[in-house]
């Protein structure tokens, strides 16, 4: 017979309730009742402020658009990147966009930030947590919480070497001979690697390097830290929380380590711990993996409010250099909405590769190899992880995007068309800075570094930079301009809204079709994949005439219905077919 909890233990409110039964499937129904207690205590002060402000969450419009970039992509002689970044973000993106996701800023040892040795401070060279809260006064601010592990020059695997609490409990040690050929990697470096502790060789689990160990979230104290760090972040002003790398985060040997049933709820604790305490924050997973095991992040409306659109990056990639689309629209035309209130994330590039594993199961292993040749013609890399039958598998293309699309003036119409197309899905954009400044690969980054990635994560000069974008003969300001362009114009269109209806049209290989629709406006978004002009009949693919003429809001020029629409090489048109008063 179970024993019933001691009156002090109940549960208080439904929030409690909820988390307990949450905390009972990760830790035992024993340790729960006092987890629970602890964890909303951690969050009651976020909670009496939230009450204090009484500001609604406001729901996600066609005004939300993200800005990707570490803090110091931008650097200018004695001053810190954070400064320069503000500086360049009030005068290049204010008008564009409403949010900044800042990469990792925190103190760190390798990957670029994503080994993070102190989760609390702002990275000197940098700058400080006031340069952070300066720029959140303009915009919503983007933070990652690096959750899934931590560099080894940290503090707790410190502790964990000398044997030390907290953190000698912090990570997961196995013995060197453990059976691991299920877990599925990132990587094709040693999963289990040799650490010398006061009690000897230990074996470590590290998903991504050696100077990335992995945390032990069966130890319910680094939930409790971690639970403490995101509301350290909700306090300086974060309005999205990136949870990185989170589908690796628990651990069961024999199975695949990928979205176990306890990472999902583990994502579920934090959703609602941050409901509960009012905070108008956004989560979002990133969850680089195949389609269906993406979008499970939304759970049932109780985990991620966002979540990224993995296969939309290499699908539109390929539908402009193989010149067709069929799979792009095989894929978009089965795509589920997000649940009511949710969002997905779209983008093309960021600060890593484009994923490779978004596009199994929905592309053919010889399209793969096709486009892993042109990255490679192009000079960029390929990243590489060790398959469930422990042969090296092509995990992920390193290459700046505009040197994927040729990197040349003739290729602008077809990299700004791309991003035009991207404007128009559902959900929320997402632009990296280098993508937006039509930044190419820097293979000097590589070799300072010796890592792939950096080919795409190199420094900009701001002086030079703001010289380019304020003339009009180079062609960083051309891809700028035109972008900026889209982007004011995409923020006065309700139709973009992510809550707006989205219909794929059509079926030819060289153009895809989107509707969208809301109760304001109809609009048709319209886009060529093919080097030569394409004529289109806009009353056959709407299956319906149309009985007036009709504008294209990016170029401002009018369509007489009664005639196919004519698209130049690689253009995309914003047709607005209907507005309601």
């Amino acid at each position: 017979m179970k024993t019933p909890l001691p009156e002090s233990e109940q549960p208080q409110t439904e929030t409690e309730y909820t988390l307990l039964g949450y905390l009972s499937q990760l830790y035992g129904g024993g340790n729960a009742p006092r987890l629970a207690k602890l964890l909303l205590r951690k969050v009651e002060r976020q909670r009496i402020h939230a009450l204090a402000q009484s500001q609604p969450a406001q729901p996600l419009t066609e005004n939300d658009i993200l800005l990707i970039t570490y803090a110091d992509t931008l650097i200018q002689d004695n001053i810190k990147p954070l400064q320069v970044l503000k500086k360049f973000a009030e005068r290049f993106l204010q008008p564009h966009f409403s949010g900044i996701h800042i990469l990792p800023f925190f103190p760190f040892s390798s990957d670029d930030g994503f080994a993070v040795v102190d989760y609390t401070a702002v990275r000197a060279d940098l700058g400080n947590w006031r340069d952070i809260n300066i720029l959140g006064e303009k915009f919503d601010l983007m933070f990652d919480l690096v959750i899934n592990h931590c560099s080894r020059e940290h503090i707790w695997f410190t502790d964990f070497i000398t044997g030390r609490l907290p953190g000698r409990d912090y990570f997961i040690a196995l013995p060197a001979d453990t059976d691991t050929r299920a877990v599925v990697r990132p990587r094709n470096t040693p999963l289990l690697n040799a650490v010398e502790t006061y009690e000897g060789t230990r074996h470590v689990w590290a998903t991504f390097s050696d100077d990335q160990i992995d945390l032990n979230f069966a130890n319910p104290d680094v939930l409790c830290r971690f639970v403490e760090i995101l509301f350290n972040y909700v306090d300086q002003g974060a309005k999205l929380i990136r949870l990185d790398a989170i589908a690796f985060l628990w651990k069961q040997v024999g199975s695949n380590c990928m979205s176990l049933l306890e990472t999902h709820l583990v994502v579920k604790i934090l959703r609602l711990l941050l409901e509960y305490s009012g905070a108008n924050v956004r989560l979002l997973t990133e969850t680089n993996v195949p389609h269906a095991e993406n979008v499970s992040y939304f759970g049932q409306h109780d985990e991620a409010h966002m979540v990224y659109q993995f296969s939309l990056a290499p699908l539109l990639v390929m539908s402009y250099l193989f010149n067709d689309g069929r799979h792009l629209h095989s894929w978009a035309a089965a795509l589920e909405p997000a649940p009511q209130g949710c969002a997905y994330l779209n983008f093309i590039a960021s600060h890593d590769g484009i994923g490779l594993r978004p596009l199994e199961g929905l592309v053919p292993e010889p399209q793969i190899k096709k486009l892993i040749d042109i990255t490679h013609d192009r000079g960029g890399f390929v990243s590489l992880r060790t398959g469930d039958d422990g042969k090296q598998t092509p995990y992920e293309l390193n290459i700046a995007l505009f040197s994927a699309f040729g990197g040349k003036a003739e290729n602008i119409p077809a990299y700004v068309g791309a991003h035009q197309l991207l404007l128009g899905f559902q959900g929320v954009p997402a632009l990296y800075l280098r993508a937006l400044l039509g930044a190419q690969n820097d293979r000097n980054a590589v070799e300072e570094t010796g890592r792939t990635r950096s080919v795409n994560r190199g420094h900009l000069k701001y002086q030079p930079l703001v010289e380019q974008l304020d003339t009009s003969d180079n062609v960083q300001s051309q891809i700028y301009k035109a972008l900026t362009h889209s982007l004011r114009l995409r923020k006065q269109q309700p139709a973009f809204s992510p809550e707006a209806r989205q219909t794929v049209l059509g079926d030819h290989p060289q153009s895809f079709a989107l509707l969208r629709e809301c109760r304001e406006q109809q609009i048709l978004v319209l886009a060529s994949f093919s080097p030569s002009p394409q004529r289109i009949n806009i009353s056959a693919l709407l299956g319906h005439p149309l009985q007036a003429d009709i504008k294209d809001l990016i170029t401002e020029a009018s369509y007489n219905t009664t005639m196919p629409a004519e698209l130049a090489p690689f253009q995309t048109i914003w047709f607005e077919l209907k507005t309601f008063s």
